[in-house]
C-alpha cells in the first residue's frame, strides 16, 4: 500500500509549470493558458479570461475537444491540483490516462452518484445486460463540491497496478485516498481495470496524467506531484532494550543500564511494564533503497498536543549511524527531521519514555514514518491493532436542524463557548457565543463528536465532517468612529443574552451591543447553496455608529453577475438589491467588506448571503 504522508511535515513535490504548454503533449485549440478565469455561478454563459499564464483553461467546441496529456509517465503518485467548473460542466482527471476521478458541477446535489464530483467513475461493458453496463463505480462518501466559478482542490494518492516479469498483472490499481476540498471521500479502493472513456484499454506500469477535454469548460492550476518507485524503506534485526528507574529526561538513559533485551518485529514497547510508565530503546538496521535525502516523522501518541510544558509526559529521539535525526521534546509528541543517507544498511536507534498517565492521552502507539527520493512515504513496522471498541460518534442532521455545544479548534486555538448548527441540506456553521464571532461554515456532513464524548472526552473537540471555510474570528458587529477606523479583534461592548429557537429548530442569537439590542440568524436557502446571515438591530439609546463586517480575504472582487468573490475565489458574497458595501484595505494587507447599520423607525436589518 502507498501510505499517506504526515501532516506535520512533508516531502517536497514537483510542480508542473504552467508558464507554457511544454509539459504536455501537443494540444488541440480547446486548451490555452490564461492568468484568471470567470465562470458565472448562476447561469451558463461565455467564459471571461484575463491574458497571461498560470491557469490551464479548457473550452471545448464542436471541432476542438481533445484531451490533455502530460509528458510525465507515472506509476505510484501523490497528485494535487486546483480546478474550477463552469456551470453544468463535466470533466475528469485520469490517472495513467486510464482511471478517472470525476470533476463535475455537482453544486447542491444531496445524493451524489458515480457521475458527481469526487466519484471514481464506473467501468463499462457493452456486453453486460441493460442497466448493468456500468459497474465498479464508486460514488463519493458525501458531496463537498463548490459552486461553479470557485476554486476546488483535489489530493489523490494512487497506487499503480503491479506486473510480473512476464508482463502479467499481479495486483490491481488502487486509489489509496481521494480528498476533495479537505474531506476524505475514498480510502483504499481497488480498480479492476480502466474506467469508462479512458484513453487506453490496456493496463501498464506507467502512463500519463490525462484531463478530459470533450465534456465542458474547466480550469486547472497548481498541479503538483510526488512520483514513487516500488521500493520502500524497511527495518530489520530489531531488538528492544527496556529500562526501569526514574527516567524523566533523555539524558537519564546514560545513567542506567537496560533491565532486559528481547527481539521484536514492530515499533512498540512490548516489554513487561506499567502501561503508564515505561522506557526503552529499539535498535536495529534500516535498509535504504536509493541514495538521497530522507524525511522522518516520529509521533509518540501518549504525548498530547496541549501538554503543559512544565509537566511533560515523555520524550523521544531517533539516531541513524552517529547522526541525531530528530528529537521529540515532550511539549508535543511529534517531531520531524531530514538526513542524507546512502543506499544500503545503517544502524538505527529509537529512544523513548513515558513518565505518567494522562486520562486524555491513553494511546501508547509509536509511529515512525519515512519517505525519500522516489521512495513512498511509509509507516515502519506498525503493530496490528484491534479495532477500537467504539465506532466514531457522528452527529447528523437528517431531517431538521441540530444544535451542538462544544469546543472547536479555530485557527490553532481552542474555542470553548461555541455552538455549531447542522442543517439537513448540509449547510453548517459555528458561532462563538461568548464573543459574538462567526467562526466557520462547512458543506457536507455535520459533526464527529468522538473526541468530546468517548471516554472522558479527550480533547473535548467537536470536529466538522465537511469541507470547512474558516473566517478570521472577529466580531460580526462593532462600533466604528467612521468608515476608516480599524475593525477590532474583540468587542468589549458585546453582552451575550442567550438564544431563542424558531419553529423550524434554528437559533436566534440575542445580545446587546452597548445600548443596542441585536437578533442574529443564519438560514440556508436555495437547497443549501447559500447561507443567509441576518441582523435585526434596535439602537435604542445607543448613539455610536454600528457596522457589520461581512468578509475578509486576500482580495474581494465584484463579478459581472453581481456576486463578490472573496479570498481568491474561495467563496462568494451576495448582497440584496442595490446595497453597496465598503471594500477597504487592512493593515494586514487584506481586503475587508463592511456594511453600515442604519436604523429606520428605530430598527435596522442587515442581510447578506454566503454562496459556496
Amino acid at each position: 500500500m502507498l501510505p499517506l504522508r504526515a501532516q506535520e511535515n512533508s516531502f517536497p513535490a514537483t510542480t508542473i509549470p504552467l508558464t507554457d504548454l511544454s509539459a504536455f503533449k501537443p494540444v488541440t485549440n480547446n486548451w490555452k493558458l490564461v492568468s484568471d478565469v470567470y465562470f458565472d455561478a448562476l447561469k451558463a454563459g461565455k467564459t471571461k479570461t484575463t491574458p497571461g499564464t498560470g491557469v490551464l483553461l479548457n473550452t471545448p467546441t464542436k471541432n476542438d475537444k481533445g484531451h490533455l496529456f502530460t509528458n510525465l509517465e507515472h506509476g505510484d503518485i501523490e497528485l494535487e491540483l486546483d480546478f474550477m467548473m463552469a456551470k453544468g460542466s463535466n470533466a475528469g482527471v485520469y490517472l495513467q490516462g486510464r482511471y478517472e476521478v470525476q470533476m463535475f458541477d455537482s453544486w447542491g446535489e444531496q445524493n451524489p452518484k458515480v457521475t458527481d464530483v469526487g466519484a471514481i467513475y464506473e467501468r463499462w461493458d457493452e456486453n453486460r445486460p441493460s442497466g448493468k453496463k456500468g459497474y465498479e463505480g464508486h460514488a463519493p462518501a458525501q458531496n463537498v463540491g463548490k459552486a461553479p466559478g470557485l476554486w476546488q482542490h483535489y489530493r489523490i494518492v494512487f497506487r499503480a497496478p503491479r506486473f510480473n516479469a512476464q508482463g502479467q498483472k499481479t495486483e490491481n490499481a488502487r486509489f489509496v485516498e481521494i480528498i476533495l476540498n479537505g474531506v476524505t471521500l475514498h480510502k483504499n479502493v481497488e480498480i479492476g481495470g480502466p474506467t469508462r472513456s479512458s484513453a487506453f484499454e490496456d493496463e501498464k506500469p506507467l502512463g500519463p496524467l490525462m484531463i478530459q477535454g470533450d465534456h465542458g469548460a474547466v480550469a486547472i492550476r497548481n498541479i503538483k506531484y510526488i512520483s514513487y518507485g516500488t521500493e520502500v524503506v524497511t527495518l530489520s534485526d530489531l531488538k528492544l532494550q527496556s529500562y526501569e528507574g526514574n527516567i524523566k529526561t533523555l539524558e537519564d538513559f546514560n545513567k542506567i543500564q537496560p533491565k532486559a533485551e528481547m527481539d521484536v518485529n514492530v515499533l512498540a514497547h512490548l516489554a513487561p511494564a506499567n502501561r503508564d510508565k515505561f522506557a526503552g530503546k529499539i535498535l536495529g538496521t534500516i535498509n535504504i533503497p536509493v541514495s538521497g535525502e530522507y524525511l522522518f516523522n516520529l509521533n509518540l501518541a501518549w504525548i498530547p498536543m496541549d501538554t503543559n510544558p512544565n509537566y511533560i509526559n515523555g520524550a523521544g529521539e531517533l539516531t541513524i549511524g552517529n547522526n541525531k535525526v530528530l528529537t521529540v521534546t515532550g511539549r508535543t509528541g511529534i517531531a520531524s527531521g531530514r538526513i542524507k543517507l546512502e543506499k544500503g544498511t545503517h544502524p538505527i536507534v529509537l529512544t523513548y519514555f513515558k513518565s505518567s498517565a494522562y486520562w486524555y492521552a491513553r494511546s501508547n502507539d509509536i509511529t515512525l514514518s519515512v519517505g525519500g527520493p522516489g521512495v513512498a512515504y511509509n509507516a515502519l513496522n506498525t503493530p496490528l491493532r484491534a479495532e477500537e471498541p467504539v465506532s466514531p460518534i457522528l452527529v447528523k442532521a437528517p431531517n431538521e436542524p441540530v444544535m451542538l455545544r462544544g469546543f472547536v479548534e479555530h485557527q490553532g486555538r481552542k474555542r470553548t463557548h461555541v455552538i455549531s448548527v447542522g442543517e439537513p441540506v448540509g449547510t453548517n456553521y459555528t458561532v462563538d457565543l461568548r464573543r459574538g464571532d462567526f467562526l466557520q461554515i462547512w458543506r457536507g456532513n455535520f459533526i464527529e463528536a468522538t473526541p468530546m464524548w468517548h471516554g472522558r472526552g479527550e480533547t473535548q473537540l467537536s470536529v466538522p465532517m465537511g469541507s470547512v471555510i474558516q473566517f478570521s474570528g472577529k466580531p460580526s458587529l462593532s462600533f466604528l468612529a467612521d468608515a476608516n477606523a480599524a475593525w477590532p479583534d474583540s468587542n468589549a461592548a458585546y453582552t451575550y443574552q442567550g438564544y431563542d429557537v424558531t419553529k423550524a429548530g434554528r437559533p436566534i442569537f440575542k445580545y446587546a451591543l452597548g445600548n443596542a439590542t441585536v437578533r442574529e440568524t443564519l438560514e440556508p436557502e436555495d437547497g443549501g447553496r447559500k447561507l443567509t446571515h441576518s441582523f435585526t438591530v434596535n439602537p435604542g439609546q445607543e448613539k455610536q455608529e454600528i457596522w457589520c463586517r461581512v468578509a475578509e480575504g486576500s482580495d474581494i472582487t465584484k463579478l459581472p453577475n453581481g456576486l463578490y468573490a472573496v479570498n481568491g475565489k474561495q467563496y462568494y458574497i451576495e448582497l440584496p438589491g442595490k446595497v453597496k458595501p465598503i471594500i477597504r484595505s487592512t493593515s494586514q494587507n487584506t481586503k475587508e467588506m463592511l456594511l453600515p447599520v442604519k436604523a429606520k423607525d428605530n430598527t435596522s436589518v442587515v442581510k447578506y448571503s454566503i454562496v459556496w
